[in-house]
């Protein structure tokens, strides 16, 4: 029993790492005293009604702020800015301390000055580190295992930032240092963004379906109420809405590769890679992974939709309504090989582009592409990705078949028609571009070569011209 009991001292002993002092016992500062207890080390909470302590976690003490200050070096101030004005009373007891701010704001620019520089200004004994305020409680309670697991910190000293990631590390969290205190109001400003790379392909999937679903309801249920005076406003439901799915997705899809054609076609131009290209440009390319995950999404929809058309009244009574019809009219129609050449080549083109389709989204899933190398990552995301728009540009060709000779409704021609005009470009636009003479000057320009100007004079007296000329 002795000997348990010593094992057990020692155990304890080479767990202990240390005292941290946490003001605040809300919900933040329990989660943040659980974790930290768990991680070895010893946790005091400042509160300013030590009495009131049921909530937190067992193994922590409670006392009065100056109390809890004079046991740590390291303290956690999770309350709102609106409540730091009791620091200032409790100026020599933080002299010389780490005071790590954690608190977010409820707007962007709600104040003139980040709530870390405030905090400093009213503490300016104290070593100041902004950090944390990107982790929630959710994902300190659930070990980070479902929540963001990196912590960033800024500050002005040095070895009060390094307490802090060394805190940070032993809680398992990983730490980006983001330079001095000056850059705490961008960190604060982090929490309150809302899908910030998602709102362009958000946006344009938004227009592009409103756009096409009204166009389509104007040309497939409007022009057969006025022209031949048919209720096909039940067509809403399905139909239009799996020609506008489709429609959207592949569109979206080519945006995905359109930027990088340009960005070619710029340099081509530029006869060099160190010119910035355009603003609008650089965001495109930010977001071209949500571009691709909302056309996959779109794409998903598609065959949902398609999967259930044999089920649809509307296709049942027509099938049902033209056999009976032919054994009316003593008719059969004979067996069209074109039709059924085409009809299975259209399906099996689908299905070709769709299991890309799938396989382009799984690989820009974080935990795929951390484990593929940067050749890897590119052949799927770039050949395989092109190849993924030429087969359901393909598979968008057979379906149109020879529906474009057709008379137009209202001189609107098919929706197809208008989805096929922008992977067109980028598929003649990459064919072009992966010609060898054009593709050999890409490739220089992208390992740092420049097109120099006409007439530019070498080191041995004589001119070297354009390479293009």
């Amino acid at each position: 029993m002795k000997t348990d009991s010593v094992a057990m001292t020692s155990l304890a002993g080479e767990r202990k790492q240390g005292t941290v002092c946490i003001f605040g016992t809300g919900d933040f500062g329990r989660s943040l005293g659980l974790r930290l207890l768990q991680a070895g080390y010893e946790v005091v909470f400042g509160s300013r009604d030590p009495k009131n302590s049921a909530l937190v976690p067992k193994g922590s003490k409670v006392m009065t702020h100056t109390e809890a200050a004079q046991m740590a070096q390291v303290i956690f101030i999770a309350v709102q800015r609106d409540h730091y004005d009791f620091l200032t009373s409790l100026t020599p007891a933080l002299e010389g301390k780490v005071l790590v701010d954690i608190s977010n704001n409820l707007k962007r620019g709600q104040f003139p000055q980040s709530n870390a520089e405030y905090l400093s200004s009213l503490v300016p004994g104290a070593s100041v580190v902004k950090g944390f305020n990107t982790v929630s409680a959710w994902a300190l309670q659930s070990g980070a295992l479902d929540a963001s697991r990196q912590v960033l910190v800024c500050g002005d000293d040095p070895k009060a930032k390094q307490a802090v990631v060394d805190i940070a590390h032993s809680l398992g969290l990983t730490v980006q240092d983001r330079g001095s205190l000056r850059a705490a109001g961008e960190l604060e400003d982090i929490p309150l963004q809302l899908f910030p790379n998602w709102r362009l392909p958000l946006w344009i999937a938004t227009g592009l379906t409103a756009f096409f679903f009204f166009y389509l309801l104007i040309r497939d249920v409007i022009y057969s109420y006025v022209v031949d005076g048919k209720d096909m406003s039940f067509r809403i439901m399905i139909s239009l809405a799996n020609k506008v799915f489709p429609i959207v997705s592949l569109i979206m899809l080519a945006l995905c590769y359109l930027p990088s054609i340009l960005a070619a076609i710029l340099q081509l131009y530029n006869g060099t890679k160190y010119k910035r290209f355009p603003d609008w440009l650089d965001r495109w390319m930010l977001c071209r992974k949500q571009l691709g995950l909302v056309a996959l999404a779109l794409a998903f929809l598609h065959v949902l939709y398609t999967l259930v058309i044999p089920i649809r009244y509307y296709v049942r009574y027509k099938a049902a309504a033209g056999t009976i019809s032919q054994i009316k009219d003593n008719v059969t129609r004979p067996f069209d090989n074109t039709m059924a050449w085409r009809g299975d080549s259209y399906y099996s083109l689908g299905i070709l582009g769709f299991g890309l389709y799938v396989l382009l989204g799984i690989t820009s899933l974080p935990s795929v592409s951390n484990a593929l190398n940067w050749r890897e990552f590119r052949f799927v995301q770039s050949k395989l990705g092109h190849v993924t728009l030429l087969l359901c540009t393909a598979h968008a060709l057979l379906y149109g078949w020879d529906k474009f000779l057709k008379p137009y409704k209202f001189w609107m021609p098919p929706g197809y028609m208008l989805s096929l005009v922008v992977p067109c470009v980028v598929l003649v636009s990459k064919l072009i571009l992966i010609m060898p003479c054009v593709d050999r000057t890409v490739t220089r320009i992208r390992q740092g070569w420049e097109r120099p100007t006409k007439g530019t004079a070498l080191s041995n007296g004589t001119t070297q011209q354009p390479l293009m000329a």
